[in-house]
């Protein structure tokens, strides 16, 4: 009677233990309810159920010890009830180290394991309500920087059709300025020709103009013109400084000591009208003639006028040039990232300072002074699960083992617009972390950060 009650004690035994077995998570259950046999998992072979978990490795994928060590190939399933349940490798059961957070794995062993999930989990839930309040408070900010996006986009399509207006209404000015301007260079070459030619069209006539240069020069207005007048108003074209002495003044004289209006026209004046060797000092000579002089201003102003409109035009034409650039930019569909245009971030690590100019270029500068480029804007990197979860910056200044230096800015959910750390992974290439709010994605709101906990 003894006897039978031993035998049935440890065929019970045997049953419980069959249905605990350990290292096997809910979804796995189904291969290990107890029968007379056991199949391995991947098939390839049938053993007693009672070698499961025995300590000895009979299925070559490990299947048969979920719950020891025997097993190369074999894994063991932490249920970490509180926190996040994972594998480990069946090599770290009962090693004396403790891997699962509720102590599962080491059930056998000397070392005196704790229950740590519960706490694991709770600062894990915290993180994740963190993390979760960050997302929806970026979420909120993100709705108003596409609000924003948008009023700045239709600015700035504005802002273009008054550019190109603009350059529309100079160009017109350009056409006539110029117009004008070659009138002024005509009329200023024609008044030339027509004093070199004496045309009475355009000046007073020969005599007059004779008379008047003759009036000029005789001081005392007694009829004629000394030596002493011709030292006084006449001058050398190339030593104005210096006076004529009495024998250069009686050979402008024509040999004598004074001259009359008929005589100085057909010797002093001829000389004068030359100009490559004398003329009249602190005075217009006449190569100067006031209607030759009046024809130089107006070309003059017409010339200046015609630059200042070049420089506006050409200036218009820079910003719609420029501003046509920066809207070709994916910002988007939104246009949420617009705001980032124009602006520049930094980050101090060691001895460089990093500056992040979004849709512009990436620089990094020492302490020394010395500014070296990390690329220029080139893409979005075009990520399979969000296309503008990426900056690429390229083609930055040349690395000393050959090619240039570039940069990936990769995008992060957050409540402020930061630069937030800078990696060098290879050489001369660049990972930055980027916080902003337009990078909080509602999908993530939607699966949850974790779905473990």
């Amino acid at each position: 009677m003894r006897f039978h009650v031993i035998i049935a004690a440890v065929f019970w035994c045997g049953f419980v233990d069959s249905r605990k077995i350990r290292g096997i998570s809910s979804s796995y259950k189904r291969f290990y309810r107890e029968r007379k046999s056991f199949l391995c998992i991947d098939g390839s072979k049938i053993i007693p159920f009672e070698q499961v978990n025995d300590d000895y490795c009979d299925c070559e994928d490990g299947s048969d010890e979920p719950g020891t060590s025997a097993c190369p190939r074999g894994r063991f399933y932490c249920s970490n009830l509180g926190f996040r349940p994972h594998y480990i490798p069946s090599s770290r059961v009962n090693d004396g180290i403790c891997d699962c957070c509720d102590a599962s794995d080491e059930y056998n062993s000397h070392a005196r394991c704790q229950n740590t999930c519960w706490n694991l989990g709770q600062r894990e839930r915290a993180y994740v309500e963190g993390q979760m309040r960050t997302l929806d408070e970026g979420l909120q900010l993100k709705q108003q920087l596409i609000e924003e996006g948008v009023l700045l986009w239709r600015e700035k399509q504005a802002q273009l059709r008054e550019l190109q207006q603009v350059a529309e209404d100079l160009q017109i000015k350009l056409e006539e300025h110029r117009r004008k301007k070659h009138e002024a260079d005509r009329l200023k070459e024609q008044t030339l020709k027509a004093l070199e030619a004496g045309d009475s069209g355009l000046f007073r006539r020969h005599n007059s103009t004779v008379s008047g240069t003759f009036k000029l020069l005789d001081s005392n207005k007694d009829g004629s013109i000394t030596v002493d007048e011709v030292q006084a108003k006449v001058a050398l074209v190339h030593d104005e400084e210096r006076v004529l002495s009495e024998d250069e003044a009686v050979a402008l004289l024509g040999g004598g000591y004074q001259m009359d209006v008929t005589k100085f026209q057909h010797t002093l004046w001829d000389v004068l009208t030359k100009g490559d060797s004398v003329k009249i000092r602190d005075a217009p000579g006449v190569g100067e003639d006031p209607h030759l002089k009046a024809a130089d201003r107006a070309a003059e102003w017409e010339a200046t006028n015609l630059k200042k409109v070049e420089e506006a035009y050409e200036t218009v034409n820079m910003e719609i040039s420029d501003l046509q650039k920066k809207l070709a930019i994916d910002y988007g569909p939104d246009w949420e990232f617009l705001f980032l245009n124009s602006q520049c971030y930094k980050l101090k690590v060691y001895e460089y300072t990093y500056t992040l100019c979004p849709f512009n270029q990436v620089t990094q500068k020492s302490t020394a002074g010395t500014e070296v480029s990390l690329g220029r804007w080139g893409m979005w990197a075009d990520a399979p699960k969000n296309q503008y979860s990426q900056m690429v910056y390229e083609n930055g200044e040349p690395c000393w083992q050959g090619g240039s230096r570039s940069t990936t800015v990769i995008l992060t959910c957050g409540t402020e617009t930061a630069l937030r750390s800078v990696k060098e992974p290879s050489k001369c290439q660049y990972i930055m972390d980027f916080q902003t709010p337009v990078a909080c994605q509602l999908v993530l709101k939607q699966r949850g950060i974790h779905s473990e906990l």
